[in-house]
């Protein structure tokens, strides 16, 4: 019997991928500091003016919107790449969920936290949903149905716990 393993990436790709994925981790830890900051300053602001013009008052408010979207959408890739650097303590690093086949490294050195292959993220499910990999490996695709991920709550949730830590 000829015992088969798993494609994978050796330990010194997976460190390379691993101080890309940690320097950009330390990135988005600035940013979000920053994003937390400005929302800080335009609360204080907006609690400082009490008879301000309307228009700068839904000035103040659509900047302080995109700012929690855009801490949402920042705070999302942080957990990304936390989660690529479980995937590399577990040796399962830029392996496609779909196909099983490594991913390229060009994709990966672009997209760190990428979990498909290109060809895996474009192709189309079988009619039973089973996609199967260069290397033969079949797996069943996770719809984004499956996965559904509801940002306006996530949103919301995030807008509660800011204002009410301030």
């Amino acid at each position: 019997m000829v015992a088969t393993t798993a494609a994978r990436y050796s330990d010194n790709e997976l460190q390379e991928f691993k101080i890309l994925i940690e320097e950009k981790l330390v990135k988005s830890q600035t940013e979000v500091q920053f994003l937390r900051q400005q929302m800080t300053e335009i609360n204080e602001n907006s609690s400082n003016q009490q008879s301000g013009d309307w228009t700068d008052e839904s000035s103040s408010h659509m900047e302080m919107e995109m700012l929690i979207n855009t801490l949402g959408r920042q705070q999302h890739f942080m957990r990304n790449l936390e989660n690529a650097l479980l995937r590399i303590q577990n040796k399962t690093y830029g392996v496609c969920t779909l196909t099983g086949d490594l991913i390229p490294k060009e994709r990966l050195r672009q997209v760190p936290h990428a979990t498909k292959s290109i060809e895996a993220k474009n192709s189309r499910p079988s009619a039973n949903g089973i996609v199967i990999g260069e290397n033969g490996n079949r797996r069943k695709v996770v719809t984004d149905d499956d996965q559904a991920d509801n940002g306006q709550v996530e949103t919301a949730e995030m807008q509660k716990e800011f204002f009410d830590n301030q």
